[in-house]
């Protein structure tokens, strides 16, 4: 019986052993640290890259803007309009598909108004004159959207970086938790052997090893549970960073800081600065229409109603169009009063935030004092326990002690051990959480 005991025993501590093995991940090969996961978001964000693609658009527009309002313009016009007659003069029928204009008596449309038919092709020229000003102001607009766009990236990288780094710090809290229950079976499966032998010994009663066994199946239920969360946590962290692979690795530990300087110019306000800009830039470009345009245009080809003689058609001319709105119905007026009221939705917006920031960050230094006291405490009363259980292992061996006893200080430990994890993650949490806002 205490061979078969032994040999239960041996295979319960290497199964035990094999656990730790597979959920610290020793395999050097299979580290990753937090900033990897961070690079690997931001590379793997297609929000990121939409909006740096967004950016590359927009000052295409930009270009595109200059070039209507400056370059010159070519462009090639070609028409001929069909108008058959049926001339009926002088007692004779026939249809002219192309009239000459001598039928007097006819029937179809009118020879004054078609001339018989038309043939034209030309090639114009427009050259806007004195434009650059109002290409400017026209093609800001695309330039302030591509700004906007590249504060989007720097925007969604940080978020990305709170983002990946909380991720992070649960899987973190899920794998010492998994390593504290395999050290909690490993101190059970010592207790299992010594009891063992006290019972057979006649020294302590078999219900004393029940509890025991019932225990270590307690917490090998607890192992199995933090292995699960772990597993799923840091699936869950590789589907943020876009990272395929599915191996459970290993996860090095992370130390974050507490950023307390504040910053001279808060880079959340900068989209609230581009968004006014944004408005104002708008309004600049409707109001160019009410500046007056010069236009140059040229043009040469043929144009004549007579196809024999549409050699002798071809010709040049030339002139100035200029253009300027005068009224409108005050247009101008109505645009800055919207104008004026959506600058004030920005601003309200921004003063909402900043309050919120404000709050936010006064929220987690509390919070982190709060957790720095109670850390204190947790570590004081797990050094107890340590103090405690050292003494409850020596009573057990030398059968003074009931092993309900030790059970119950060594549940009490794991809880205190629970505890200590949790507040040490969330204090880490509160960090990065005041880190973020503080920016």
């Amino acid at each position: 019986m205490n061979q078969f005991s032994n040999l239960c025993l041996a295979k319960n501590l290497r199964f035990v052993f094999c656990i730790i093995i597979a959920l610290t991940g020793l395999h050097a090969n299979a580290q990753t640290n937090l900033e990897e996961y961070i690079t690997q978001a931001k590379a793997n964000s297609p929000l990121i890259n939409d909006n740096r693609n967004q950016v590359l658009a927009n000052q295409a527009e930009a270009d595109r803007i200059k070039a209507l309002y400056q370059k010159l313009q070519l462009s090639l016009n070609a028409s001929y309009l069909f108008a058959p007659v049926y001339v009926t003069d002088n007692g004779q029928h026939r249809l002219e598909l192309n009239s000459n204009g001598s039928a007097t008596n006819y029937y179809g449309f009118d020879l004054g108004v078609t001339n018989g038919g038309s043939y034209q092709g030309m090639v114009t020229v427009n050259q806007p004159l004195f434009n650059r000003k109002r290409a400017d102001i026209m093609a800001a607009q695309p330039l302030i959207n591509a700004q906007i766009n590249a504060n989007n990236v720097v925007l969604t990288a940080h978020d990305l970086e709170k983002t990946v780094t909380d991720q992070y710090l649960l899987c973190l809290l899920d794998n010492r938790q998994t390593i504290n229950a395999a050290n909690n079976i490993r101190v059970i499966s010592g207790q299992q052997l010594i009891v063992r032998k006290l019972v057979a010994a006649s020294l302590l009663k078999s219900t004393d090893l029940t509890l025991l066994n019932i225990e270590y199946e307690n917490s090998q239920n607890l192992l199995i549970a933090y292995q699960a969360a772990f597993r799923k946590d840091l699936l869950e962290l590789k589907l943020m960073s876009g990272i395929r692979d599915t191996t459970i690795n290993k996860l090095d530990s992370v130390a974050l800081t507490l950023k307390s300087d504040e910053p001279v110019h808060s880079l959340y306000n900068e989209r609230f600065r581009l968004d006014s800009l944004n408005l104002i830039t708008g309004q600049k470009g409707f109001e160019t229409k009410y500046k007056p345009q010069l236009n140059l245009f040229e043009n040469t080809g043929f144009n004549g109603p007579y196809l024999p003689t549409l050699v002798n058609r071809f010709g040049v001319s030339a002139g100035l169009m200029f253009t300027w709105n005068i009224l409108d119905g005050h247009q101008r007026d109505i645009t800055r009063r919207k104008t004026s009221i959506l600058l004030q939705s920005v601003s309200a917006y921004k003063n909402n935030f900043q309050t919120q920031q404000s709050l936010r960050k006064a929220q987690a230094l509390a919070e982190l004092q709060s957790y720095d006291s109670r850390l204190t405490h947790v570590r004081q009363q797990l050094l107890d326990y340590e103090s405690v259980l050292a003494g409850y292992r020596k009573q057990v061996i030398q059968a003074q002690l009931s092993v309900i006893d030790f059970i119950n200080v060594l549940k009490n430990r794991s809880m205190a051990q629970r505890d200590l994890l949790q507040l040490e993650t969330n204090r880490l949490l509160l960090i990065n959480a005041y880190n973020y806002w503080n920016w």
